[in-house]
């Protein structure tokens, strides 16, 4: 019985590591400033979690493939840059588009998405139909995005000078909230926003054809392709569809930030794919699920935001973090090593 016992919790252990040592990092940082646990502590850290779970999640799913995808952060500034460049007041003596009446808030919206989908197709296209490694395909359009919305930002007459002035409506979607009992509680916009997204791709890893061939390809490629599965299409998808998540996300980040320059979203790509991969997300392929890589992502959150709220220098942070990646990914081919 008590071997059993023993066989129970440490499996339990591993199955839940990530949320472990999610509250451990809470209750460490907590135990050190109490204050920490106050609600606005909280809700800042689910504010600065939110564009991040979005981008992790597109991310993640690419990771899901054995892929990914290197272009995430300049994709984030692109479309940071093209809805700021867009929704500045009219008032504003420095705006990017002078001439340009106030337009409808979802139009840079929409945009933003779609070019993100062009983008990520471009990517999938890639990867899957011209068969160059995911590393070096997004390692080039990562570069070629950046210059791209480098001389964007430099057209007349913004001549490379951040984007401010944006209008209220939109800086809403990044600051504003939803206030309960009597404004005691408050629920911000942009981690609902966040909140949707999450179940969104839940619903598609989880409840859709297309979910269970995206793991099919990740479990092992040739095995899908013979089952019937059309890889090709499958791989564009994945692509398209995070490059729609990383434009929204770059869109929600001009908003709560209230403004954009060229080097919005830099190394944010870095960021997800450690948070994916902390979060359960093998480096293997085939495995990882939405609440592994949003618990992901709160950790470092609270790594950075915790962290530096008890004073603890911030080189130590960087440190701490390449450790819990190093050792997650060390656990994650440990347990692919023993199936196989």
């Amino acid at each position: 019985m008590k071997a059993f016992d023993q066989k129970s919790i440490r499996k339990f252990a591993m199955e839940n590591a990530i949320y472990i040592v999610l509250v451990l990092l809470v209750l460490g940082i907590a135990f050190q400033n109490p204050a920490f646990l106050s609600l606005n502590n909280l809700r800042n850290v689910l504010i600065q979690s939110s564009t991040r779970i979005i981008i992790a999640l597109g991310v993640g799913g690419i990771l899901i493939t054995m892929g990914t995808d290197l272009s995430a952060g300049r994709q984030v500034g692109l479309a940071a840059v093209v809805s700021a460049s867009m929704m500045q007041t009219l008032e504003y003596s420095r705006r990017f588009y002078p001439d340009l009446p106030l337009i409808p808030l979802f139009v840079p919206i929409l945009l933003c998405i779609f070019i993100g989908i062009i983008l990520g197709f471009f990517n999938g296209v890639i990867v899957s139909k011209l068969n160059v490694p995911p590393f070096i395909a997004t390692l080039g359009t990562m570069v070629i995005i950046y210059g791209m919305n480098s001389i964007y930002f430099a057209t007349e007459p913004n001549n490379s000078q951040p984007i401010g002035g944006l209008r209220p409506d939109f800086t809403l979607m990044g600051t504003g909230a939803i206030t309960a009992l009597d404004g005691k509680i408050s629920i911000p916009y942009i981690v609902l926003i966040a909140l949707a997204v999450a179940v969104l791709v839940w619903v598609l890893f989880n409840k859709t054809t297309m979910g269970k061939s995206i793991y099919a390809i990740g479990g092992n490629p040739q095995a899908a392709r013979v089952s019937g599965i059309n890889v090709t299409r499958t791989l564009i998808f994945v692509y398209s569809f995070a490059g729609a998540l990383y434009a929204l996300a770059g869109v929600l980040e001009a908003a709560r930030t209230g403004g954009a320059t060229n080097n919005y979203g830099n190394m944010y790509e870095l960021d997800a794919i450690a948070a994916a991969v902390v979060g359960g997300v093998s480096v293997s392929g085939g495995i990882g699920n939405v609440p592994g890589i949003v618990a992901g992502v709160l950790i470092f959150t609270v790594i950075n935001y915790g962290l530096t709220f008890i004073g603890v220098n911030p080189y130590w942070q960087q440190i701490v973090k390449g450790l819990i990646i190093v050792f997650a990914v060390a656990f994650d081919l440990a347990k692919y090593y023993v199936k196989k």
